[in-house]
Order: structure tokens, then sequence, then C-alpha cells
């Protein structure tokens, strides 16, 4: 029986996939039918339910144990994962339920495979097996292949969805190559295995070699450089609610993958100096291409890869700290992106693409939005007292004196280049006052769902000792 308290989290959320299944069946099978009004809309008992799944996945946090001979671990770090997962896939869909480009006979369908790639990353959160994580990731993976083209009357979102393919099939084959490399290797898939394992090229290349192609799936996800040319094309071409998915949770099943591995990756590694070194090169190559954007979500997928660098900075530290430090801000990274990515998505009432110059005036028009644009502009910088703030100190005190103090001061400078794109943001919203035509939604749903962001942004930069103390504990338990 305690087993299942030990999936509660994920199997709550099984029930809600099943729900949504029922449902896009239902509508298709009663479509012209005069029974078909009774079948409740989707967006009327969804948000509900990934509230109660958020609740499920805060009790959660109280359990812990090993399911599946040691496969599946139900430990602080899986738990910590799937909460904000839970948390984050609440905020995507209440987002998405005034979506201006999805038509009401594709919603159930569009929450349904949303839902599975969710539910996927939950899985993914507590698999402690290298083919269990791949056959997660995959789950994840292939139902946004279906996500991203929706979007009406939209050539780019066709396009969006096509380079999300073929780049995604590109790294899996890599990634799926690596994995036979480690398996020829070391004979073991076990995590806790692995970590007493030669990892080196000098003593064992096969085993480090297959371990670098393996990560490069995971690289993709994070849109971590060279692995992120699909990254701002599918921002620009998908719709602004499912940008806002595309750019939040999936991230977070590539951190959790690199955290489980990074545990028994000791700095001075050939493996960490290389994740160093790629570190350095995407928050700088991701800085310098979003300082020449005039779309805002071009912008956020550039500043995306800059992010992606950022994250790897707690890992190659090789500390539980470091770790912690790469949890906290991948939760940071998801409410920052979510609260920037909920006012494009309000300002763009019609579903149209945001240019810099659609945000002026914002101050006037829609003062909630353009406050709380404000707050995750200042987070996404860093600056106090946002989450954005102590998630790099964080990063920067676990990674100083671990053998890669050259990697944190790239860190520091690639901060201070960010502020200027960022807070352009700012500017257009607040100094400039040639406004466009186009009016933003100003009802009490999107001002309450902006504030509530907002708040949390400030909230946990203020007060992130319980946030931060329970992913120390996590990391530590890793070692």
């Amino acid at each position: 029986m305690s087993d299942i308290f030990l999936l509660a989290p994920e199997g709550v959320f099984f029930l809600i996939l099943l729900a949504l299944f029922a449902q896009s069946a239902l509508q298709s099978a009663l479509a012209g039918c005069p029974w078909g009004r009774y079948v409740p809309q989707v967006t009327f008992w969804l948000p509900p339910a990934t509230v109660f799944v958020l609740v499920v996945a805060a009790v959660g946090l109280a359990f812990s144990g090993n399911l599946f001979s040691g496969t599946y671990s139900i430990d602080a770090v899986s738990q910590f994962f799937k909460l904000a997962v839970a948390l984050g896939f609440t905020f995507v869909v209440v987002n998405a339920s005034r979506q201006p480009t999805l038509s009401k006979d594709r919603r159930s369908d569009y929450f349904l495979f949303m839902a599975f790639s969710a539910w996927g990353l939950m899985l993914l959160a507590s698999a402690n097996e290298l083919v269990t994580m791949y056959l997660a990731l995959e789950l994840s993976s292939y139902s946004l292949y279906i996500l991203i083209p929706i979007r009406e009357r939209s050539k780019e979102a066709a396009e969006a969805g096509a380079k999300y393919i073929l780049f995604g099939a590109a790294a899996t084959a890599i990634s799926l190559y690596g994995l036979s490399l480690i398996i020829a290797a070391q004979h073991t898939t076990f995590i806790s295995q692995m970590a007493h394992l030669d990892w080196s090229f000098t003593g064992n290349p096969q085993a480090a070699a297959g371990l670098s192609l393996f990560l490069s799936g995971m690289f993709y996800k994070l849109a971590l450089f060279p692995f992120h040319f699909w990254c701002p094309d599918v921002y620009q071409g998908s719709s602004n609610e499912t940008a806002a998915f595309v750019a939040t949770l999936p991230k977070l099943g590539a951190v959790v993958i690199l955290i489980r591995l990074a545990a028994f990756l000791k700095p001075g590694l050939e493996i960490t100096t290389i994740l160093a070194v790629l570190s350095a090169i995407s928050m700088t190559f991701g800085n310098l291409c979003a300082l020449a954007q005039k779309d805002v979500k071009r912008l956020l997928g550039f500043s995306s890869v800059a992010h992606a660098g950022y994250i790897l900075v707690g890992l190659v530290a090789g500390t539980p700290q470091g770790l912690a430090a790469a949890a906290f801000y991948s939760l940071a990274y998801v409410i920052m992106n979510l609260l920037c990515f909920w006012v494009v998505s309000r300002v763009a009432a019609d579903g149209r693409n945001l240019q810099l110059k659609d945000l002026n005036g914002l101050y006037k028009r829609a003062p909630a939005l353009a406050f709380s644009l404000a707050v995750g502009a200042f987070a996404l910088v860093g600056l106090p007292p946002t989450i954005g703030f102590m998630g790099k100190l964080f990063l920067v005190s676990a990674a100083w004196n671990n053998g890669y103090n050259w990697l944190v001061i790239i860190f520091v400078l690639n901060s201070a280049l960010a502020i200027y794109y960022y807070l352009s943001l700012v500017r257009h919203a607040y100094t400039e006052e040639e406004a466009p035509e186009n009016a933003p939604d100003t009802s009490f749903f999107a001002s309450a769902g902006a504030v509530v962001l907002a708040a949390l942004a400030l909230i946990l930069g203020i007060v992130p000792a319980l946030a931060f103390n329970f992913a120390v504990d996590a990391g530590a338990a890793l070692f």
C-alpha cells in the first residue's frame, strides 16, 4: 500500500490523462449530436485538476523510497522536480485556456498532448537508470512534436514543428548511440553503480565518449550550444502559449538528468571540463545573439541558450551546493520565463508574435502587466530582490574555488551583458509613448495571473531558504 503513495503525483496525473483522452474521444463521437453539449469544456475542469496535482506533489515531498529494483527512485531530487513540473504545468494550462489561435474542437487534443509531455517529465524525475531516462525523455518529446505545429493559419508553426522533429531525431540518435557505448564499456545502466566506475578519457575512453554522446540529448532539450539551433525558430513559430510550455518544463527534465549524472563527474575530469567550456560558449553566444533581436520570443529563445550555460555552472562545481544551485536556478528559470510569456500572451491578445515596439506604453494600457514584465526582466537579469538574483548568487558561490573560477568570471560578465536586452523590454514598456493600435488583455484574469507569478518571483527571491535548503539536502543525498 505504501508504494501507491510513493507514486501519488504521477498517478493522479495519469488519471487526468485518462480524463483528457475520454474527453477527446467523446467530443469526436458526439460531434453534431445533441448530447455533445453535456460534455464539460476542458478549460472548465482542467485548471482545478492541475492545482490538485500541485497539492499532491507538495505532499509528496515527505515521501521517499525505491521501486522496480532501484530503477525508479522516489527521493528529494525527484520530488523537488515533480513539484516544479506541477507548478509550471498549472500556470501553462491556465495561460493556454484562453489561446486565440486554437479552435475549440482541438482543445482536448492540445491539452492531452501537453499533459502527456508533462507526465513524461514526472517519470523522468524519478528515473535512476539510463534506459528508463531515455524512454521517459522520448515520451515527453513525442508529444511536443505534435503540439508545436498546432497554430491556426500559420506556416511558421509547421516549419517550427518540422525543425523540432528533425533536430530532435538527430539528437535522439546520437544519445542512443552513446547509451550503447556506455553499456558496452561499463556493463551497467544504473546510476548508483556507474558512480563507482572510471569515466576518464585516459582510463576508459569508450565510456567517456558514450557519456558525452548520451548527454547530447539532454543538451538538445536544454538548448545548450551547439544544440540550440531549433530554439529561437521554434519559439517564434509556435503559438505564444505553446512557446511558454516548450521554453520551461522540458528544461526541467534535462536538468534533473544532468544533476543525477553530474553527481559522479568530479572537477578536473575531461567530461566536466567539456561541460564548463560549453557553458561558457553557450552563455556568451546566447547573450550576443539576443542583443540583435526585435521579436520578443526570439529574444527569449536566445536568452534560453544563455541560461542553459548558467545552469551548467552549478553542475561543474561537483558539490552538493552546486547541484542544489542548479536545481534552484532551474525552478527560478521556469518562474521567470512563465512570467514573461504570460505577459507576452496577454499583450498579444490576438495571438500574434510580439515585436519590442508592441510593448510601447504598456504602463498606461495595462499597468499590472507592465509591472509584472519589469519583475520578470529584472529577475532574468539577476537584480535583487528577485529569484533570479538569488539563483545566480547560489551558482557563483557554489562554483567559486572549485577549479573553474574562469567560468565564474565569464558568468558574471555575461550577466552584465544581458542587462541591455532584458531592460530594453522595460524601456519599451515604460519610456516609449508611441503605443501600437492592438489593445492588450486588461481583464482580471490577465492581471491576476501576472501578479501571482510576479509575487512568486519576488517572494522566492526574498525568502529562498526553504526551497534552497531542500535542494541542498537533495544534492547531498545524491553523493
